[in-house]
């Protein structure tokens, strides 16, 4: 029930700042789950390579909740560069709508 919840506010933010910034809604969406779940995967990863070559942690990889807590905070920080990175892009790159219907009939400037 939490990831379902994770997963409409998480697409719902990449909506509204694609909207904001006139991009592709859907596409930016469905990529912020995508990078939720890959950040999350990468970080299960790491950790049972840490768990089983370096450390010796002992986790208990049957208790599937308990890494599954371990993941949000990582996927969320994940989330977050990838707004403030998408955030920073696009205000750089916002293009200026200009009312053309008032420049007819005026002599193109250079």
């Amino acid at each position: 029930m939490l990831s379902i919840l994770l997963i409409y506010f998480m697409g719902k933010k990449f909506y509204e700042l694609a909207i904001q910034y006139n991009q592709n809604k859907w596409l930016y969406a469905v990529l912020s789950i995508v990078v939720y779940f890959v950040s999350t995967f990468i970080f299960g990863i790491v950790l049972a390579v840490l768990d089983e070559f370096v450390f010796n942690w002992y986790i208990d990889w049957d208790n599937n909740s308990f890494i599954s807590y371990l993941g949000i905070p990582v996927g969320l920080l994940s989330l977050y560069g990838f707004y403030k990175f998408l955030e920073s892009r696009w205000k750089k790159n916002i293009v200026i709508i200009k009312d053309e219907i008032q420049d007819i009939g005026k002599p193109i400037e250079d």
